[in-house]
Parts: C-alpha cells; structure tokens; sequence
C-alpha cells in the first residue's frame, strides 16, 4: 500500500497543506493507508509532490492534532488508529456542540437544523 497525493493548483482548489492533509486523512480513514503504515518524510513527501517543506510539515502537523497520524521520534511518522480517535474528536465536539445549544434555548429541531447547516457548509 502507497501513499497517493494529488496536489491541484488551480485558483479554486484548497491550499496545498489542507489538500494534503485530508487526501491523507481519508486514505487513514478508508483502509488505504492501515494503521502502523510508515509515513514518507516532510521533506521527502515535500520532494515528491514538489512542495514546500513547510507546508508537508503544515499538514503532519494538522493530522498529527486530529490523531490520524503519529510521530515517533526517529523512527518516522505512522498512521495512527485514526478512526477511534476520529469518532472521540467528534463526540466531544457534539457534546460541546449539544450543550451550547441547549444553554442558548434552541429547540431540538433548530438545534439539529443549524448542525446540517454547518455540516453541509463544511462539505461543500
């Protein structure tokens, strides 16, 4: 199994460090990349894709935060069990989410109705 990234530079694509990051992402999350999976280097990937350092170190960083992948030292960067830390982020995010709203005095239904909102906004 092969990491696959395809960075686009067209004026309506993401930025490349946000590309990378959730091309990443979802390849940890579908199975593409399994769990353990050794990581190319910042620079290395950074070479490949023919990118800034930095902006590979951007998105490590990135999913380094949401638990898809782990750094260990000298001995690389791995996927990490993403899907159990993914599914933890974003229940306290709900729970969060949950409690605001109902300390706003929302009902259930515009509760509900503002997340589709932000979710379908966050999608599209």
């Amino acid at each position: 199994m092969t990491l696959k990234i395809r960075v686009q530079d067209t004026a309506g694509s993401a930025a490349p460090y946000e590309q990378v990051r959730a091309q990443i992402s979802e390849q940890a999350r579908s199975g593409a990349l399994p769990v353990g999976h050794k990581l190319p280097t910042v620079r290395g990937l950074a070479e490949q894709l023919g990118l800034a350092a930095n902006t590979v170190a951007k998105a490590y960083r990135a999913l380094e935060a949401d638990g898809v992948i782990e750094t260990r030292g000298r001995n690389g960067t791995f996927v990490a069990a993403a899907g159990d830390a993914a599914a933890r982020e974003a229940a306290i995010a709900a729970s969060g989410f949950a409690e605001r709203v109902r300390r706003l005095g929302l009902s259930h239904e515009a509760a509900l109705s503002a997340a589709r909102d932000a979710i379908r906004a966050a999608y599209e």
